[in-house]
């Protein structure tokens, strides 16, 4: 599908206060000042939610930068910011009654109520076993929760309890989803792993070898319905789905589940009549040769209707649709060559969603007025957004902001009078606003079919010389259904957003390419790898290196890439599939086998290869393994001994087929304490010490 965005190049270069191209304090960006505690950039703060009341918000956070957080508090207005005490945390975490004057919260394995301010607490329930997932009925005289695997409902005004079901032994524990049809029903879910296979990752640093069995597979899933009064189970839908979605509506007859296949090739929104012998209409499905997108599991009611609201990828983007319990009177709400990527409702004529209609860069909170047909943006500045929370009262809402160089913080909104974004917290410590940081630059461009539209992120050498010929380093992003290249700090790669600096301060370029398959650009962009995963990224990311090339300014003879995860398999691929145009690889805990993969993670590989075997050909296309016998350029691979994602099975089978095949041009760090997330200081900093140093032994 053509986009509706003009690619031109849109070069971003605003100088920010404190963070501009001045050089003053670029000496004190070492890479040990990069990976080591206190953290250079410090912590972002990361939303919790509200307080009950709506007052006050709670958030993660660090304020002496080290890694550990720990959960503060802050007003509305920015004031009163401090960390929360444990009652405060009791309270926010807490099920609040109907009434609004009761909570429900479990404390040592018990369930606990008490009053909404959190005084007079009592046990409510106290066993052997851990009672837990408390939830009101809708008239609040009664609690239903789980315990042992099982179901058990508490009259709170007589102190009577009822066990709802008794599990044979040996079969799944029961899960609480909602009360249903005038409290008399409950619906339950079973989770079957019985099918599931061993797999191993050892661990070898202490005294004996443990082997680390990890059950890995595609659950059976069932859904129920339960009468409290005559303990009836009724079941409802079984089989191996994924099941996201389970949802009651506000009068208690409907409930909505959100399911797809096991593949998550076919999607389907369905409601059930409880009141009409559990009549069930399909009030929305769609299928795709690829996968069902990330808004799979938005269904929900309208606050006060059983008006039913979803978000749908079948016109080629994120969406928001209406529909109503019998499948009439379907609406799309959104519409546009951009996505609505998370929405709230308001009240039953209102809600607030995110859109990135202005640039697939940006996010903005936009209002929908039903009544009325109008949206209304209530935020300011083409900034990225992330992390949204909406008040109980619903309010205000609460998200991270950020730009280029300049870490995220908190801010909050008044949604019924938006008059700017208040900045609740000031995260960012004064030794990186110190640092003279290089601005970024944004680009939009198109693919070499005339019609991708991609966007791609660029640091110049601090000391640019238009004249010279420069390195360049491209970095991967990983887990391949990822959005990293925004008008903003990185998310999830903050490490290696400063490290991209240091390499500019040594006079590489570096780049990034939010390559097909990443999220943000629509589901043609992110399906094109299905079948066959590497080869399509491999185009966009030479389309990005031939892009900027064009200028004069780089040596395409001169060009290393690196990445973790899915960008270290990234890594190992560019060098095997296009030795040419990549002459070194750094490869940081890389899938080498997409088979191994699919046994540890199934939901992921499945959807985009299918199932290794009966689609042979496209998993050993897709991975790097096949073609290790014939690689011609050096590569550094680094892997955690006892990671259970990637496990380093990966890294062993690859270089068992290098030594077997006489290669020598290459080079193996392990990392024996490290999961697939890198947790110590000391780790990251070995391991970037070594792919610098390796790109200025072949780059240089």
């Amino acid at each position: 599908m053509k986009s509706c965005f003009s690619f031109v190049v849109i070069v971003l270069l605003f100088t920010l206060t404190g963070v501009g191209f001045s050089q003053s304090g670029i000496d004190t960006l070492q890479l040990k000042t990069i990976f080591d505690e206190p953290f250079l950039s410090g912590v972002r703060p990361n939303p919790s939610g509200f307080d009950p009341s709506g007052r006050t918000v709670f958030f993660s956070w660090n304020d002496s930068s080290m890694s550990v957080s720990e959960t503060f508090r802050v007003d509305l207005d920015g004031k009163n910011l401090r960390e929360a005490t444990k009652l405060e945390q009791t309270l926010r975490t807490a099920t609040i009654s109907p009434d609004k004057k009761r909570i429900l919260y479990t404390e040592s394995g018990n369930l606990m109520i008490a009053s909404a301010d959190g005084s007079n607490a009592r046990r409510l329930v106290s066993s052997i076993g851990n009672d837990s997932n408390g939830q009101w009925s809708s008239k609040g005289d009664k609690v239903a929760y789980t315990s042992n695997g099982d179901v058990w409902v508490i009259d709170v005004n007589q102190a009577s309890v009822r066990q709802v079901t008794r599990r044979a032994s040996g079969t799944p524990s029961y899960s609480l989803r909602n009360w249903a049809d005038g409290d008399s029903l409950l619906v339950l879910s079973q989770t079957d792993n019985s099918e599931h296979r061993e797999v191993f990752f050892p661990e070898y640093i202490d005294k004996f070898v443990k082997p680390g069995g990890s059950r890995r597979g595609v659950a059976t899933m069932s859904l129920h319905t339960v009468n409290i009064d005559s303990r009836d189970i009724k079941t409802l839908l079984t089989g191996k789905i994924s099941l996201r979605g389970v949802v009651v509506s506000p009068s208690g007859r409907y409930l909505m589940t959100d399911q797809a296949d096991e593949f998550l090739k076919n999607r389907e929104i369905g409601v059930y009549d409880l009141q009409n012998d559990n009549a069930y209409t399909v009030i929305h499905s769609e299928s795709t040769e690829g996968w069902i997108s990330t808004g799979f599991g938005s269904a929900r009611f309208a606050p006060n209707s059983d008006r039913i609201s979803f978000t749908s990828e079948q016109d080629g983007w994120e969406h928001i649709y209406l529909v109503n319990p019998d499948g009439s009177d379907l609406k799309q709400l959104t519409s546009g060559y951009w996505e609505a990527s998370w929405y709230q409702w308001l009240d039953d004529q209102r809600m607030v969603y995110v859109s990135s209609e202005v640039d697939p860069g940006v996010r903005h909170l936009v209002v929908a007025d039903l009544r009325r047909d109008s949206h209304t943006t209530i935020t300011e500045g083409d900034q990225y957004r992330l992390g949204f929370n909406l008040s109980p009262d619903k309010k205000h809402i609460v998200f991270r902001k950020s730009w280029f160089n300049q870490p995220d913080d908190l801010y909050v909104i008044n949604v019924d009078r938006p008059r700017g974004e208040v900045k609740l917290t000031n995260s960012i410590p004064e030794r990186f606003n110190q640092i003279g940081w290089s601005m970024l630059e944004y680009i939009r461009f198109t693919g070499r079919d005339g019609e991708t539209g991609l966007s791609m992120e660029l640091i110049k050498p601090y000391d640019f010389d238009p004249a010279k010929k420069y390195p360049v380093v491209v970095f991967v992003h990983g887990a391949g259904s990822l959005q990293n290249v925004y008008k903003g700090w990185s998310n999830n790669y903050w490490r290696e957003y400063m490290f991209h600096h240091f390499l500019a301060k040594n006079g590489y370029v570096v780049i990034e390419v939010d390559y097909r398959h990443s999220l943000g650009y629509g589901r043609k962009f992110r399906e094109d790898v299905t079948t066959w995963m590497g080869k399509y990224e491999l185009e966009d990311i030479i389309d990005g290196i031939d892009f900027i090339a064009k200028d004069g300014y780089i040596d395409v003879n001169r060009v290393g890439v690196y990445g973790g995860s899915y960008g270290g398999f990234m890594a190992l691929y560019a060098v095997s599939q296009a030795p040419d145009r990549f002459h070194a690889a750094a490869a940081l805990r890389a899938v080498t086998n997409w088979e191994n993969y699919y046994y540890a993670n199934p939901w992921y590989t499945g959807p985009r290869l299918g199932h290794p075997d009966t689609d042979r050909e496209n998993y050993d296309r897709s991975s790097p393994l096949t073609y290790a016998d014939s690689l011609s350029r050096p590569a550094l691979i680094l892997h955690g001994l006892v990671d259970d994602n990637v496990g380093f099975q990966d890294a062993m089978q690859y270089v068992e087929k290098l030594i077997q095949s006489g290669n020598t041009e290459f080079d193996l760090m392990v990392y024996p304490s490290e999961n697939h997330g890198f947790v110590s200081p000391e780790s990251w900093y070995d391991e970037y010490l070594r792919i610098f140093n390796y790109f200025e032994r072949y780059l240089k």
